[in-house]
């Protein structure tokens, strides 16, 4: 068992989110979305040495599949600091406002790319080949599943059967080529990761930063780029626990559900 599921486990158990306090010999109850928070945190990919967080301009126009809703937004990496980049992470931190519920909730990933070359709109950043770094499999992709909003689906749109990694044959998301709807038929070419969902790439070799620019799609263009944390490193992002975190997040939205019916006792 990980430091990061025993930490889980001393917030969560079933039917109940707590924070233990040995000192008064007692334990607290916390709210839902606190608890949510935690677990989040606790269960996440985790990614050593220099981490930088990234600002972002959008780019005119929109991009995408038949249904051409995605805004791409760019990121210039020249002044990040850092000599290589290894990795890179997209934390969704929308707090539950734009975007769809249930399968569809939070940040929807059309793609990411990068390219020496300067894009002023969507339309370029379609067009660009991008460096061939990224690893869509579960090798070099990791995902931490957010929560869904009501009314819930059995897995977020893009991943595999199993909800916790990336269905890239669904997501594509190595190409700006997203369906922006939610019908099914029809959904195609991109990543839902739920709210407080995160996804990590690691790089098949070492990318300088110096004169690079990083683009990312987002798909139904409703500002989750700009209320998402994105960020680079110097080191290889770890693989989270996926089975055991899948289990404390499920438990965690029955827990949501139960705190909307009833308060928590202390006895």
């Amino acid at each position: 068992m990980s430091r990061s599921y025993a930490l889980a486990k001393n917030f969560y158990s079933p039917g109940k989110c707590c924070m233990i306090c040995p000192r008064e010999g007692i334990v607290r109850p916390l709210s839902a979305p606190l608890c949510v928070l935690i677990v989040m945190m606790v269960c996440a990919t985790r990614v050593q040495g220099s981490v930088v967080a990234l600002s972002f301009t959008k780019l005119t126009g929109l991009t995408g599949g038949a249904i051409s809703e995605t805004a791409v937004y760019s990121a210039d990496l020249s002044s990040v600091g850092l000599s290589a980049i290894l990795s890179l992470t997209i934390a969704d931190n929308s707090a539950g406002s734009g975007g769809s519920p249930g399968q569809f909730s939070g940040f929807d990933l059309d793609a990411v790319k990068l390219s020496a070359t300067s894009c002023a709109d969507a339309a370029c950043a379609t067009g660009l080949a991008g460096l061939a770094v990224f690893d869509f499999t579960t090798a070099g992709t990791f995902f931490t599943p957010g929560v869904q909003r009501a009314p819930m689906d059995p897995k977020l749109f893009g991943t595999r059967p199993d909800g916790i990694t990336v269905d890239n044959t669904v997501a594509t998301l190595g190409d700006f080529d997203g369906n922006s709807t939610t019908s099914i038929p029809g959904a195609l070419g991109f990543l839902s990761m739920g709210d407080g969902g995160v996804l990590s790439f690691n790089f098949t070799s070492p990318v300088s930063p110096v004169g690079l620019k990083l683009y990312i799609g987002e798909v139904g263009d409703n500002g989750e780029v700009a209320a998402g944390r994105i960020t680079v490193s110097d080191t290889r992002a770890e693989a989270p626990e996926p089975s055991s975190c899948l289990l404390i997040g499920t438990g965690l939205v029955g827990l949501i559900a139960a705190t909307r019916r009833r308060r928590f006792h202390i006895s």
